[in-house]
């Protein structure tokens, strides 16, 4: 046996999430569906870096597996793509060492929401850019993003749902930037809770629309208490970029900001790093 690494990337529009789900329709059950089919196997086990929600996106999702098969690394992004749907793609492939873990071996993984903030929401941009109608108070959002850094209980932040075992993760940087009418927030961190970077959106939000202080964000995180925060915000905007593997270094992964330029930069005006 041998363990095969996968880069993937996918809209995550039409799929209940990467986990599978008795119902299927998840990104993990269409790609095991196309891995059966392309290596003639009965079933195909996948692990993945981080199980995103459903509507969430991906351009560097990584999958590892365990085969005896043998192909080309070309031979695997083809055979298998000609057995995925439009929305998902394998991007790259590569042998890995048998103890490689696309979970456990991640020492940090980079998210991107992509906002529009605009009196009028545009139809080409649905379910791949988040949107809101109000004018977004940019320095008041920056000045609570710094408030969440470092190593907190983001209890706050997480869903009633999440099964991490502790609520504590080391938030490693909060950046937003601004182009015209988008604005591009990149949230780094060890590992994320369950609906912790939409939650952390919504709570920025409230605070750029003005209807709270930048301390809240400071004040939610004493607090401790989902229920005193914003409301969870749309999946819509929400990529995740980047999984780092400092033990892995020869992983074609491309740094955060190249892999959103090369997904997005025909929609959105992403300035070249």
């Amino acid at each position: 046996m041998s363990r095969i690494a996968l880069g993937l990337s996918y809209d995550g529009s039409g799929w209940h999430g990467w986990q599978t789900q008795p119902g299927g329709r998840t990104v993990q059950d269409a790609l095991e569906a196309a891995l059966s089919s392309f290596l003639a196997a009965p079933s195909v086990a996948t692990i993945c870096a981080g199980r995103t929600d459903a509507g969430v996106h991906a351009l560097q999702q990584v999958v590892h597996l365990d085969t005896d098969a043998v192909r080309r690394d070309e031979s695997w992004v083809r055979g298998l793509n000609a057995h995925l749907p439009a929305s998902v793609s394998v991007q790259w492939a590569q042998p890995v060492a048998a103890d490689f873990h696309a979970r456990f071996d991640a020492r940090v993984r980079t998210y991107f929401y992509v906002l529009r903030s605009a009196p009028v929401r545009s139809p080409i941009l649905h379910g791949r850019v988040g949107w809101v109608h109000d004018r977004l108070d940019d320095r008041a959002m920056r000045e609570a993003a710094g408030m969440l850094l470092g190593e907190h209980d983001f209890s706050a932040f997480r869903s009633a749902e999440c099964q991490a075992a502790s609520p504590v993760r080391t938030l490693q940087a909060l950046d937003i930037a601004r182009q015209g009418d988008f604005l591009i927030f990149e949230f780094r961190a060890n590992a994320f809770l369950h609906h912790m970077v939409r939650n952390l959106m919504g709570t920025l939000l409230m605070i750029g629309r003005g209807r709270r202080p930048p301390a809240w964000a400071r004040d939610l995180l004493a607090a401790r208490d989902r229920r005193l925060a914003a409301p969870t915000f749309m999946p819509d905007g929400l990529y995740l970029a980047h999984v780092a593997y400092p033990q892995a270094p020869q992983l074609p992964i491309r740094p955060p900001a190249d892999a959103l330029l090369h997904h997005l930069g025909a929609l959105l005006p992403i300035p070249r790093p």
